[in-house]
């Protein structure tokens, strides 16, 4: 249990680092997130060869991971947009949204009705946000296109879980990487010209770092959450990712000082959304200590 909690942190420790390297890359957000969809489909390939696990579906089955996908890649697009047009800890306070979208989302497809008390906490992660766009309103489109991300992760997540039920991890997470970089070579000629930018190779220093994002905190951090889920429920790993934003805003405080310039507003706001998470592993937590008496 120690291991798989282990690894599981250093999963989402990982993850947390993906906000830090968006800024450290200096591709715009569209050829990063080309380039480490591509990488990282490149090592799924040489390791799914290595270990003797390809395997072929038929156009039926792979189309709906193709497109689910697309939407990751979306997600990725806007969310490093969104470091881009703000700072690092901008973008990922509003991937905290994600909570809330799902609360949202999951009811409404699939015809239920939504629990109320997790609705209220989602409000209030949205409060939180609000507080930090409210007073800092010079981030107002990085917010904007954190809070469109956000609803596109929550929208990946859903049909993602389905997916899962059908074919192994290793399978999905291949077809998808594929299927996001398709997207976005298909999206990159009509994207770069409307952001004023042109296609660029990267240099030495780039490449270390996408070959990083892809291996270490894509591939690998997606292994590690595999090997822990063998050990752990995945409500408790879906839990432990709420924490990815604080260990992402922490990496950007020590690398790029990044507390310098925010105001009291965001630390009222990160300290909603803190305390909103913290209530929701108190509330299952407790249903899960009852249930079993």
């Amino acid at each position: 249990m120690k291991t798989a909690f282990f690894q599981l942190h250093v999963a989402i420790f990982l993850a947390g680092f993906t906000g830090v390297l968006g800024r450290l890359i200096t591709l715009d957000e569209a050829s990063l997130v080309w380039y480490r969809m591509g990488f990282s489909s490149l090592f799924l390939m040489l390791i799914s060869a290595f270990i003797g696990r390809n395997k072929l579906l038929a156009f039926k089955e792979m189309l709906p991971l193709l497109l689910v996908g697309g939407i990751m890649a979306l997600h990725w697009l806007l969310f490093y947009a969104s470091i881009k047009y703000a700072n690092i800890s901008i973008a990922l306070v509003c991937f905290s949204l994600v909570g809330f979208f799902t609360s949202l989302l999951e009811p409404l497809l699939e015809h239920r009705r939504p629990d109320p008390i997790e609705v209220a906490l989602g409000l209030t992660v949205v409060f939180g946000v609000y507080l930090i766009f409210h007073f800092d309103a010079h981030f107002r489109l990085g917010i904007l296109l954190g809070f469109i991300s956000s609803f596109l992760a929550a929208l990946f997540t859903y049909y993602n879980k389905r997916l899962i039920n059908k074919h192994d991890v290793h399978t999905v997470s291949l077809y998808e990487l594929t299927g996001g970089w398709l997207v976005l070579s298909v999206l990159l000629p009509f994207y770069l010209p409307a952001i004023q930018a042109q296609f660029q190779f990267p240099d030495a220093s780039d490449l270390l770092w996408l070959l990083f994002l892809s291996l270490f905190c894509t591939v690998l951090a997606l292994r590690l959450s595999v090997s822990a889920l063998k050990e752990l429920s995945s409500f408790t790993v879906n839990l432990s990712y709420n924490f990815e934003p604080v260990y992402g805003i922490l990496l950007a405080f020590l690398m790029y000082n990044e507390y310098q310039l925010l105001g009291i507003s965001f630390y009222a706001g990160l300290s909603i959304i803190v305390l909103t998470v913290l209530i929701q592993t108190y509330r299952v937590y407790s249903f899960k200590f009852i249930s079993h008496e």
